[in-house]
């Protein structure tokens, strides 16, 4: 029988392998691209899960530990500020150098010496941070396929990435509105056998009073609707922010949605394709989110309400958007030092997304999930459910 510290490792090498599986379909010229300052290229993500693992693990508990290369720190550290400086996140794109062949001799050295360092008993917080860190990858998974989308989505050619990657599966099933009773509910994370992030605690009861929330992601053919209905040039629908986001960045539609000789299409990660209006909305920001729920006298619900009645409906095709702002819960405590940084100081500006998404990775998703992002964020597989 495999102990706890033999599972982790098990865990944490097929988490490894998935991120390396992920780029297979990838060309040499792919893993350098950076089109815009929030997409990362794909070497950089390959290399930053990597000096997560050597920084946090290998630094602190492998005796004699030998850095891989000793300017990988400043190129692939994120934003932690405690471990020291870091290379501007708008130019990753430009480090042509180290090549992507060393990246993976960076990878395999490090996961070599987590393996070895780990078959020799290591102290919990060691496997806690372990932990972490194989999340960490898994959240940088799903960050690959989005940005890879968008680096190919804004590629005048459309090329295709992998055709067998199903990014819109339909709802077959009709609308129906689920009812809710006012009362307390229990809000957060409680399984302590269960990993989740600091943000998922500590679990609190909030009140709710009645509402109904739907069955069913808002589809493409409702949005087409809104647009049809001239939706994005109503101010009435907008907020402040958003109407002045749609106006500067020159907004008409959903990201990747492209219209050509009277019909839309849309790019995805199978290639430049016709919308089907039965299939589940996604790329859509919080901004058109909300004014769309304005457009149908409706509303998104809140983080709370989705957890309370999310075991009454399927989740996980779509991130998406609430109407709660990304906050702490009662009794939250910050982690000291550098992972303390992960996500408490993030909580400004910020809206909570519930649920997970196509490109989510298995083994990575749960009903108190509090995913977050600003508001005019849309490169992601976010969609939304409505409320009333």
């Amino acid at each position: 029988m495999q102990t706890t510290a033999e599972n982790l490792v098990s865990f944490f090498l097929e988490t490894r392998n998935d991120s390396e599986r992920i780029c297979k379909p990838l060309e040499i010229e792919d893993y350098v691209v950076q089109p815009v300052d929030f997409v990362s290229p794909p070497k950089w993500h390959l290399a930053h899960v990597t000096w997560f693992f050597e920084e946090f693990i290998l630094k602190k508990y492998k005796k004699d530990y030998q850095v891989f290369h000793k300017d990988f720190s400043y190129l692939f550290n994120s934003y932690y500020n405690n471990v020291g400086k870091m290379w501007f996140r708008p130019m990753r794109g430009n480090l042509s150098r180290p090549t992507v062949h060393q990246i993976y001799d960076y990878r395999h050295y490090v996961t070599d010496q987590i393996e070895e360092l780990f078959s020799k008993g290591v102290p919990k917080e060691a496997e806690d941070t372990l932990t972490i860190g194989i999340h960490h990858e898994k959240q940088h998974q799903e960050l690959l396929l989005t940005d890879i989308k968008y680096i190919f989505g804004h590629n005048p050619l459309f090329p295709k990435y992998d055709d067998a990657f199903v990014e819109n599966p339909i709802q077959d099933f009709d609308r129906k509105w689920i009812e809710v009773d006012e009362g307390l509910y229990e809000i957060g994370h409680q399984d302590s056998d269960e990993f989740c992030y600091d943000n998922e605690l500590e679990r609190h009861k909030v009140w709710l009073n009645n509402y109904k929330i739907s069955n069913k992601l808002v589809t493409n053919g409702e949005y087409i609707e809104f647009i049809d209905s001239h939706g994005y040039r109503d101010f009435n629908l907008w907020h402040s922010d958003g109407w002045a986001w749609l106006n500067r960045e020159k907004i008409t539609n959903p990201l990747y949605w492209h219209f050509k000789d009277g019909e839309w299409f849309q790019y995805t990660l199978g290639g430049l394709k016709k919308i089907n209006p039965n299939e589940p909305l996604s790329h859509i920001s919080y901004y058109e989110a909300f004014a769309f729920a304005q457009w149908k006298g409706l509303r998104l619900p809140t983080e709370f309400e989705w957890e309370a009645a999310q075991h009454q409906f399927k989740w996980g095709s779509r991130w998406e958007w609430t109407e709660s702002a990304y906050l702490p819960y009662p009794g939250f405590q910050k982690a000291a030092g550098a992972i303390g940084e992960y996500n408490g100081k993030f909580m400004v500006d910020q809206r909570v997304l519930r649920g997970a998404s196509v490109a989510t990775p298995a083994k990575h998703s749960r009903p108190t999930y509090r995913n977050f992002f600003q508001p005019y964020h849309r490169w992601q597989f976010t969609g939304f459910r409505l409320a009333k």
